[in-house]
């Protein structure tokens, strides 16, 4: 199942405001989180297969995946911050 990925414009403002190097990398570490959230990222706390993190070297992020009854899809809805 392949995620969608929401995120508000707070979220995107950090996003946009980072360095070029980390913001790849970011980029990066949310399109592989998009196509399997469990296996790219880490448990953010209890490991309930619900809020993940993407950790990279510069930026921590917090994902929460949401599989959404009735055929409307899937979203990862992130929040994340520089390190």
């Amino acid at each position: 199942m392949v995620y969608r990925l929401k995120y508000d414009l707070a979220a995107e403002a950090v996003h946009d405001a980072l360095p070029p190097e980390a913001s790849e990398r970011l980029s990066l570490a949310l399109a592989a989180a998009c196509d399997d959230p469990i296996a790219s990222t880490e448990p953010y706390g209890e490991d309930d297969g619900v809020v993940r993190m993407i950790v990279t070297e510069h930026v921590i992020g917090v994902l929460l995946a949401l599989i959404h009854r009735r055929g409307l899809g899937s979203d990862l809805v992130t929040g994340f911050e520089p390190v």
